[in-house]
């Protein structure tokens, strides 16, 4: 097994191992906790975006978020990551978050790089040289196929991007717990 295999097949487990750690070392209040919240609904938001056009392992997505960026995904974890940072009220927290996501992901995204690349061969390679990895830009580095479909809440439950959602509201709520415990 490869890192980019550990890393891709471990990532989430090894989410769950430094959330643990994460909230231990958290000193929340109230002002953290809301403003984590409301970049984390950013996060969010561009997660679910993302999951709402995401065709996994049946087509090549490059619409909607896709479009401009390969990763819209993984950028909204980003924005996410940062607002549990902020909720948690921590350096030491903010620091082990960012560490985590430099050494994780991008070799997530590699490894799918990899995969897609076989996948769709020439169609990829084309798709990556015009949309950016990860920032996005403010402009659709693609064309719009015409047979292209929008946003589909069918898209984005098939995704089980609402866990995420429940994964925030969870550890929101045990920042509150913990707030108010050292309160």
């Amino acid at each position: 097994m490869t890192d980019l295999d550990f890393f891709a097949r471990w990532r989430v487990r090894l989410g769950y191992l430094l959330a643990v750690v994460a909230l231990w070392l958290a000193r929340p209040v109230p002002h953290s906790i809301v403003l984590g919240a409301l970049v984390g609904l950013i996060g969010l938001a561009i997660r679910g975006y993302a999951a709402g056009y995401l065709h996994k392992q049946s087509v090549l997505t490059v619409t909607g978020p896709y479009a401009r960026t390969r990763n819209p995904l993984y950028f909204g974890s980003s924005i996410l990551m940062a607002g549990a940072a902020l909720a948690m009220n921590s350096w030491w927290v903010a620091g082990m978050l960012f560490v985590y996501f430099v050494l994780v992901y991008p070799r997530v995204m590699r490894r799918e790089e990899m995969e897609l690349r076989r996948q769709h061969g020439r169609a990829f390679d084309d798709y990556a040289a015009r949309v950016p990895l990860f920032f996005p830009r403010w402009t659709a580095g693609t064309e719009i196929p015409a047979s292209a479909s929008g946003f589909s809440w069918k898209q984005y439950q098939k995704n089980h991007e609402y866990q995420a959602m429940v994964g925030s509201a969870l550890l929101l709520t045990g920042l509150i717990v913990i707030w108010r415990l050292r309160a």
